[in-house]
């Protein structure tokens, strides 16, 4: 009984952990959804929607039932991460029960992050730090998930390795940060009367384009020295896996500057931004938990 228990009790934090990944990707193009359909102000007040109404009602366009939809999936996250805590607290484990918090009050603080935007009429550089926090979440779900399995994950890999990889963790950063900076400065500002943050596009891109080579070239470098450590396979498959979803976001990134950025291929370009943010967290854990031969 105890032992059937106890692989039921792992199964759902395991169920519940995907949950809260999937459920902060998902929020992340509906969020992209507002801002390039021009919704953005579709509410244009918070926590109301409209006046003295928490929903749209007597003000109805499409524009604030995109707005709206938005909002409301803050309850389907907030489900999520109740019982993401839940199991986790039923675990007895302490890092996940910490995880599991840490997870549920950034529903709150997003929220209110959201709240922020609207109420400083999108500003961009607010609206920038917005997408950039949700990526810290996934990232922070994507180590809940790791902990699951992964309880103790002592580092004990060759110094320079250890650098190189925590080196292409801040280079995905900096093109996540960037990439944030590039749409502040373009022509998807979520509502027609938002701001822009007044930097040049087109110097913008370059430097972004820059740190993705950077980014590439990190993540190639990692890759063919886990090779040449020896490695496990697992984590050489995992840093060929971060290699391709890179190169696959590079060339969206630039079909879409090419195309004059068409709203569906900015949408495949965010979803490919939440799985980078994904996919470095969990090479960067691989790495530090691999045991190399002596």
């Amino acid at each position: 009984m105890g032992v059937s228990q106890g692989l039921g009790d792992r199964t759902w934090l395991r169920r519940l952990g995907w949950a809260t990944l999937l459920a902060n990707m998902g929020i992340v193009l509906t969020g992209g959804a507002v801002r390039l359909t021009g919704s953005g102000l579709g509410c244009p007040t918070w926590p109301r929607c409209h006046g003295s109404s928490f929903t749209p009602h007597g003000a109805l366009d499409a524009h604030s039932v995109i707005e709206f939809g938005n909002r409301t999936l803050t309850f389907v996250l907030t489900a999520i991460a109740i019982a993401t805590f839940v199991s986790a607290w039923r675990s007895g484990r302490a890092e996940l029960r910490r995880l599991a918090l840490w997870l549920g009050l950034s529903v709150p603080a997003q929220a209110v992050l959201g709240g922020i935007t609207v109420l400083t009429d999108l500003n961009p550089w607010v609206v920038a730090f917005h997408l950039l926090f949700s990526m810290a979440i996934i990232s922070l779900a994507v180590l809940y998930l790791w902990r699951i399995d992964h309880p103790h994950s002592d580092p004990a890999l060759p110094p320079r390795l250890g650098a190189l990889a925590w080196a292409t963790y801040a280079a995905g950063w900096l093109v996540l940060a960037l990439g944030t900076v590039v749409t502040g400065s373009g022509p998807h500002a979520g509502d027609a009367t938002a701001p822009r943050n007044g930097l040049d596009p087109l110097q913008l891109s370059q430097a972004h384009a820059d740190a993705v080579f950077l980014f590439v070239g990190l993540s190639l470098g990692l890759l063919l020295a886990l090779r040449g450590f020896g490695a496990p396979a697992v984590v050489v498959r995992a840093a060929a896996v971060l290699v391709a979803v890179e190169l696959g976001q590079g060339l969206i990134g630039f079909v879409q500057y090419v195309t004059d950025l068409p709203i569906v291929l900015v949408e495949f370009h965010l979803l490919g931004a939440t799985l980078v943010a994904a996919t470095l967290t969990w090479v960067l854990l691989q790495v530090r938990a691999a045991v190399f031969p002596r």
